[in-house]
């Protein structure tokens, strides 16, 4: 798969980018491409330094003119998350991500790209490494484990960074600038495994739904897309009430952020109950098929034998466990009354995993309104307690508010407007970018945040448009050029 991406221009930040995705750099797992970049610093003579967690700050001078211009920071995480189809054999642990040029899209065989954030680290890496574009004072800061809770800016050094304005690139509309995103904080809970052998008279059965879109929990979950989790305590609910079947296992979901696609359940049935179970399989699909077949063409739902069952929970887990699941939301709760069209607040029913001695369960909370984003949290707890979960709760992240007045935004705007010939789309987003907590650690901090068009992020369907990269590759550059001097910015 080398040089599989040879050719698309900018060529120099393609070739970064694919390079990017022949290291295994997994969220908690990005030390392989953590040491490159620091080789490839090294190797060109810049500046680096890390902070405790392991962050890096790459820094180049200001090219000839362009010294009393502030100084800018470029960043983005080097994290990615690894997703996969089940019927898909990759190890994100060993294997580097293949991709491949669709038309007008970079996208991977059978994985997550990646584009979210390497394709923003690629473009900073080729402006650093290049000659040809006039820039103030340069800093690429590449941050760690962005994907699974924002740790790499939660944890950052407050002396690491020397920019006084931060341009983010790790947003995924071309020509929107974002300048504003809600906080977050993950809840989740463990339910004690109670369990009892496997009824002589039941035969094993493993359900299982896929197919789904899944997508970002943030970007996607005002969608309408179907969540596999919810989809298959519906069922299991359904068959409690109409056969006696036992629950062995339920297993959905492996990313926080990210909408669960496919859900797999065992369960015992009763032998007399065969008939009756087969006849109930047939007409759930059909129930299911009719509500999603405009949203989720690709779903499926079926019933396959399974062997090797040796465990089921006891009736008492089983019954609770289920209301827990049912009493839990998922999806927008509330709309911004402010902003038309963005989700000020929402759940992501993200995680249930069956282990040995426990069943885990992790959902995800956003909202811009701090207030709401807790009071959904402990909806959240209380769903859990019903079902005699054990709780536990994240520290979360802060909103980063916006500023309308911000000397980056309108510079931006006037630089897009001059080669554009159109006002830049300003917004304020849902999902969570690492500006709220880079600002609360340098509040005097100029920030910006932009992208290429990226679609379907968080899941094996995940693509980068090439042109827009193109594109805001060249308007990033002409934005660097125009940096006012530092006289001219309060």
């Amino acid at each position: 798969m080398a040089n599989a991406l040879a050719g698309i221009k900018p060529e120099k930040v393609w070739m970064y980018f694919e390079k990017i995705c022949s290291i295994p750099h997994g969220s908690k797992k990005e030390e392989k491409l953590a040491q490159w970049i620091i080789d490839w610093a090294k190797e060109k003579k810049f500046e680096v330094q890390t902070d405790k967690l392991g962050n890096i700050a790459v820094r180049k001078p200001a090219t000839p003119g362009m010294e009393n211009r502030k100084p800018v920071t470029l960043q983005g995480h080097i994290d990615m998350v690894c997703e996969k189809n089940s019927d898909v054999e990759f190890d994100f642990d060993t294997m580097g991500i293949q991709p491949y040029i669709d038309g007008d899209w970079v996208k991977a065989k059978g994985t997550t790209l990646g584009a979210d954030n390497g394709i923003g680290v690629a473009m900073s890496m080729a402006i650093l490494d290049s000659t040809e574009f006039p820039h103030p004072a340069l800093e690429m800061l590449c941050t760690l484990d962005e994907e699974t809770g924002l740790t790499g800016a939660n944890q950052l050094a407050t002396d690491l960074l020397k920019g006084e304005i931060l341009i983010n690139i790790d947003s995924e509309v071309e020509g929107t600038f974002t300048i504003g995103c809600a906080g977050g904080i993950n809840t989740g809970g463990l339910f004690k495994y109670e369990a009892e052998a496997v009824p002589a008279d039941h035969t094993a059965y493993k359900l299982t739904i896929k197919g789904l879109k899944g997508g970002h929990s943030g970007i996607e979950i005002n969608d309408g897309r179907a969540n596999a989790a919810k989809l298959m305590i519906r069922v299991i609910n359904n068959l409690m009430k109409s056969i006696n079947i036992k629950l062995s296992s339920i297993d959905s979901g492996n990313k926080h952020n990210a909408i669960p696609r496919e859900a797999f359940a065992v369960i015992t049935v009763p032998n007399d109950k065969k008939a009756e179970f087969d006849k109930f399989i047939a007409n759930f699909n059909k129930i299911l098929l009719d509500e999603w077949k405009t949203k989720e063409p690709g779903f499926t739902f079926i019933a396959t034998p399974e062997s090797n069952v040796n465990r089921v929970m006891t009736d008492d887990l089983q019954n609770r466990l289920i209301k827990s699941f049912i009493l839990m939301p998922h999806g927008p709760y509330r709309m911004s009354p402010d902003i038309k069209g963005l989700v000020q607040t929402s759940t992501n029913f993200a995680i249930v995993e069956t282990r040995k001695d426990e069943i885990y369960y992790l959902s995800s909370q956003r909202s811009s309104m701090e207030s709401e984003k807790i009071a959904l949290a402990e909806a959240v707890q209380a769903a859990l307690t019903v079902g005699g979960a054990k709780v536990e709760s994240g520290d979360g992240y802060p909103a980063w508010q916006p500023n309308v007045k911000s000397p980056i935004l309108q510079k931006a705007s006037e630089v897009y407007k001059q080669i554009n010939g159109s006002e830049p789309k300003i917004e304020i987003i849902h999902a969570g970018l690492e500006c709220g907590l880079i600002g609360e650690k340098y509040p005097n901090m100029d920030m910006l945040s932009i992208g290429p068009n990226l679609a379907d992020v968080h899941s094996p369907d995940e693509k980068c448009q090439i042109s827009s990269v193109e594109r805001v590759f060249h308007f990033l550059t002409e934005l660097l050029k125009n940096i006012p001097e530092k006289k001219n910015i309060a």
